[in-house]
């Protein structure tokens, strides 16, 4: 049996491909297919199956594709409510592949339909389990995705309570030396606590894992619940479209829409003003020329996740990166959470009749009451500590719907933890404000003030 696991480190995400004499099977797979494929030839595989341990609500899967392209089966919980072709995958149900076999183990608490998967060698030895988000290394997934979207909706305590149990009753029952691949790692929005480690046993998460201590279900759920991060916009709209399965990805990337890079005030013209612009260049080119109502969301690691926490599901906006090379790629990033059809028009810009000042921080320094502080961290960032304390606090996913609660008599600064996300943040007020104030972007500086 070999198992290989695929990591997207934009999205913290693993999937997972397990060969067995000649047969191979998918788990979890990402949007675009051809890693896969690849992966087929390279060890003369046929794959036979995809299975999706939930709807992932962090990231479109191309599990549809795939079978529609291999013949491979989709196996998923009955639970699921599937809105294409597959085969119900629950407890007690096998897959023979090759030599091995792989079980099912209903493990709801991420979401009620969520499943785990054993792969059982052909001595009948229980060697791995792929726990989707129910179990991650060093957490477990958290229970609070699925209150509005989904075959099934459950309140987060409740699918709190089931985590509990099937951690204990099911997954702590198995070999201490059976490797555990969860569906994401450190910087995943699925949990709060996840470990850099890509892999684990069940002896060692039993050791270290807070979430498999010792302790009353109350307990349990309790500290489940408390500090879970924020919910971005996309991730109930991911949800339905992985439970009806996404169009292909070549295919609805290429009906993007491309144009001639912006080069002049007739081309800034041509664009619809009612439509937002996501503006990828690095913030020195950003602000030193912009087009009116630009938000300055970087190419960055978490580009995904921010996207579709600024943007609503539905919501057109335009993409403008710094050249052509840049552009496509972040054309196929926006694909893996199913925004790419969003796009109204992405192209270059070489244009822009907007500048940002430059910010001396010296003078908030020197005179803090001058100034709109605001802070648009993460709640459980502000809650360990506070940079500023007249500080106004607006997380940056709920600021494009929040900026008329911002004073705007002073000058405004804006800031985050280390700048990226002050960028994005500054410029969403700065196209929101109709009264001509004058925001800032503190960025790197904040790091002055942490001292």
């Amino acid at each position: 049996m070999n198992v290989h696991q695929f990591e997207d480190k934009n999205l913290a995400h693993y999937s997972y491909a397990i060969v067995s004499n000649g047969e191979m099977a998918l788990i979890d797979p990402a949007r675009d297919p051809q890693p896969y494929y690849d992966f087929a030839k390279q060890h003369n595989a046929k794959i036979k199956a995809v299975i999706e341990t939930h709807p992932h609500a962090d990231f479109v899967s191309s599990h549809l594709e795939i079978s529609k392209a291999t013949g491979a089966s989709i196996y998923v919980s009955k639970l699921l409510g599937a809105e294409y072709p597959h085969e119900s995958f629950d407890e007690g149900d096998a897959i023979v592949l090759g030599k091995i076999t792989l079980k099912s183990l209903n493990t709801p608490g991420h979401s009620p339909d969520s499943i785990s998967i054993i792969a059982i060698d052909e001595h009948g030895k229980f060697k791995a389990v792929f726990t989707g988000d129910t179990l991650f290394i060093g957490d477990c997934g958290r229970p609070d995705l699925r209150e509005q979207a989904g075959a099934i909706t459950a309140a987060r305590a409740e699918l709190a309570k089931q985590m509990y149990h099937s951690l204990r009753d099911k997954l702590m029952t198995l070999p201490d030396d059976v490797l555990v691949y969860p569906a994401h790692g450190a910087g995943s929005l699925c949990g709060k606590g996840l470990s850099e480690q890509k892999s684990s046993t069940i002896g060692a998460e039993k050791i270290s894992n807070w979430s498999l201590q010792k302790m009353s279900e109350a307990d349990f759920i309790k500290e489940l619940l408390a500090d879970q991060p924020f919910i971005p916009k996309y991730f109930t709209f991911d949800v339905g479209v992985n439970k009806k399965g996404a169009e292909d990805y070549s295919a609805s990337v290429s009906k993007v829409g491309r144009r001639e890079p912006v080069t002049c005030q007739g081309c800034a013209k041509s664009l619809n003003s009612e439509i937002v612009i996501i503006d990828t260049r690095p913030q020195d080119k950003f602000k030193k020329a912009h087009l009116k109502n630009a938000i300055n969301l970087m190419n960055d690691t978490k580009f995904e996740t921010w996207l579709g926490s600024i943007v609503g599901p539905g919501e057109k906006f335009y993409l403008i990166a710094e050249n052509e090379a840049v552009l496509s790629k972040l054309i196929e990033r926006t694909a893996k959470i199913g925004y790419e059809q969003q796009i109204e028009l992405a192209f270059v810009s070489e244009f822009g009749n907007i500048e940002t000042k430059p910010f001396d921080s010296k003078q908030l320094r020197d005179n803090q009451d001058d100034f709109t502080i605001i802070d648009i961290r993460n709640e459980s960032e502000v809650k360990t500590k506070k940079i500023f304390a007249n500080a106004i606090h607006i997380p940056l996913h709920e600021l494009r719907e929040r900026t008329n609660e911002i004073p705007s008599h002073k000058p405004i600064v804006v800031h985050c933890a280390g700048g990226y996300r002050s960028a994005a943040g500054s410029s969403i007020i700065k196209s929101k404000l109709s009264n001509g104030s004058e925001v800032f972007d503190l960025s790197e500086d904040v790091k002055i003030f942490q001292k």
